[in-house]
């Protein structure tokens, strides 16, 4: 009996902790919190549904779901959206005062929230590749791949985010003339 009442003893501390803690996650300072989370399941009752998964449809490889989400970071941070909705032409074009020629401009200097479409899918591939190269830094960690293809993974990669970073540089510097000088 007495190796009993300790053990009762620390479930009950334990019960009481629990308690405390969802005591603690019910009770809130703020009354609107309190009313939306009690006075919509006053009235409402969640419905008893049984989902069946269909055994016809099987989950996409790895590499699909990696080259889906790649290629929507592609498309946001090339600015798909802004392309869609303001319609910028595709590319530029400036008249060279001295020659009277008109040159083509691939990116629209001086506005930072104004873009050509090609600078845009430029700037964003650029970001790919950086992306990519630390993916490739990464994947030459790996004890158990050759020698060869762990130093060709690595110097791909470095040279991804250099050139990465180096266009990225280069972009910046034409869009807005002066920066970081």
């Amino acid at each position: 009996m007495k190796s009993q009442a300790p053990i009762r003893q620390r479930s009950d501390q334990h019960a009481s902790a629990v308690s405390g803690v969802a005591s603690s996650e019910s009770t809130s300072l703020d009354p609107l919190f309190h009313v939306l989370r009690v006075v919509p399941f006053s009235f409402l009752r969640a419905p008893r549904i049984r989902l069946k998964v269909p055994t016809s449809i099987s989950l996409p490889s790895p590499m699909t779901v990696f080259s889906l989400i790649l290629l929507t970071y592609f498309a946001v941070v090339s600015g798909i959206v802004y392309d869609v909705i303001v319609e910028p032409p595709g590319i530029g074009s400036v008249q060279d005062p001295i020659t009277h020629a008109v040159k083509p401009v691939v990116f629209l200097p001086g506005r930072v929230n104004g873009q050509y479409i090609i600078e845009g899918l430029s700037s964003g591939f650029m970001f790919v590749l950086g992306g990519l190269g630390i993916i490739f830094m990464d994947l030459a960690l790996d004890r158990s791949r050759a020698h060869s293809v762990r130093v060709s993974l690595a110097s791909f990669g470095i040279a991804a985010v250099v050139i990465s970073y180096v266009m990225s540089m280069l972009f910046i510097r034409i869009k807005i003339p002066g920066y970081l000088w």
